[in-house]
């Protein structure tokens, strides 16, 4: 494809290629070579592939650059701040917070690369350059809060959650640290941010906020695709097209056309709205499921498990149950001293959700693990776990099985 310009590195590169190191002796000043039309592609990013395979999603020259005036609204950024987000390059959320928003602000973008993370030396950092807004996933949060966060002495003005939803532990515990609350966010690869608690807005925790600036969010009956209003998959409103949401996935007619059914742009995330309009996240589609017909949203029983000093980790999936149908299994990362003694720390785990769920809701099964597998955005694969546990159940496997029974 003559469109196509390929650049490289290396001693050795095919003749159409360009070298990256001539970029040193080109020139400063920018010349057009043609017009740039605002429906081009500009960029293409992969999903990180939570649940199925990743999708390259396209977006134009206005869907990223302009329609990040959301997420720039939702980060509090302005002039003159220095701005710290933690993602990789490569992923969606780099280009969502650390280019588009803080460039369309004004704002100084910090970025700080290390090998392994460690939260001391991050807030070591954050004092001495002065970051004022600070943006991480989960996984950080949740690390942070391991460590003892009034080292920070100068606590960003504005904290910032995104890629999962943020437990409420985590977010009380940073209140109290820090004086200021996280403000969690939505949106996806093919958007940008569409749903959020901006600053100078109420925040209820738990709850991921209101629809942003120009985004039509609507929930949907995941059954029969009716709009309705208080609990049901998130979805934009097509008859009123988003400048945010991407043109589409490359080169896959077919998966944006399922997108898109019948007038939406349907995420697969569900949700609950209140009185007030604040929507609550439950879970993806996939990963809701049913126990004993009763409904179970994996991040409500993880919100519980992590309130626990034992548990730094946790993810709720369904085991294969004969009685049942399913029955909640959590697997669980603990605390570096809670692991020498694994019954005692089931028993305390068990005890400490059974004394805050409704018995319906009650963790079954417990299982121990080091890690748990993410995508390398940061998202936890439960259909990875999901796969496991069928696989553990078909073969009879009941080693490092915890059972809430057991602990009574």
């Amino acid at each position: 494809d003559p469109a196509v310009l390929r650049i490289g590195v290396g001693a050795s590169l095919p003749a159409d290629w360009k070298r990256f190191t001539d970029a040193d002796a080109t020139t400063t000043a920018f010349v057009p070579d043609g017009p740039t039309p605002a429906g081009d592609t500009a960029l293409l990013y992969f999903t990180s592939g939570t649940t199925n395979r990743p999708k390259l999603v396209q977006h134009t020259h206005v869907s990223y650059p302009v329609g990040h005036l959301s997420t720039m609204w939702w980060l509090g950024v302005r002039p003159d701040d220095v701005h710290l987000n933690i993602s990789s390059p490569g992923w969606a959320k780099h280009a969502w917070s650390s280019f588009y928003s803080p460039f369309l602000a004004e704002a100084t973008v910090f970025v700080y690369n290390y090998d392994r993370f460690d939260a001391n030396t991050l807030m070591e950092v954050m004092d001495t350059h002065h970051v004022s807004t600070f943006c991480a996933p989960p996984t950080v949060w949740r690390m942070l809060i391991q460590a003892d966060l009034s080292r920070l002495a100068r606590p960003p003005r504005e904290l910032v959650g995104a890629g999962e939803p943020l437990n409420p532990e985590v977010i009380d515990r940073v209140r109290e640290a820090w004086g200021g609350t996280i403000r969690d966010g939505f949106g996806q690869t093919e958007m940008t941010a569409c749903i959020g608690n901006s600053p100078g807005q109420t925040v209820k925790v738990g709850s991921m906020g209101r629809p942003l600036p120009g985004y039509p969010v609507v929930l949907l009956d995941p059954s029969t695709g009716e709009v309705v209003e208080d609990e049901g998959e998130i979805a934009l409103d097509l008859a009123q097209p988003p400048l945010g949401l991407m043109a589409g996935y490359y080169d896959d007619p077919e998966k944006t056309a399922e997108s898109r059914a019948g007038g939406f742009h349907h995420t697969g995330d569900i949700a609950v709205r209140d009185a007030d309009g604040y929507l609550t996240y439950i879970g993806r589609s996939d990963d809701v499921f049913k126990a004993s017909d009763y409904k179970i949203s994996p991040f409500e029983l993880e919100s519980v498990l992590l309130e626990h000093d034992l548990v730094v980790e946790a993810a709720v999936i369904p085991s294969p149950d004969p009685t049942r149908l399913a029955v909640p299994k959590a697997y669980v990362c603990l605390t570096p001293d809670a692991g020498a003694d694994e019954a005692a720390a089931a028993r305390a785990v068990f005890g400490y959700a059974h004394e805050r769920l409704s018995s319906h809701l009650w963790v079954r099964i417990i299982e121990f693990v080091p890690e748990l597998p993410k995508t390398i955005s940061g998202k936890i694969r439960r259909v990875e776990l999901r796969a496991r546990e069928s696989a553990r159940v078909a073969a009879g496997d009941e080693a490092r099985q915890h059972r809430d029974r057991d602990y009574r």
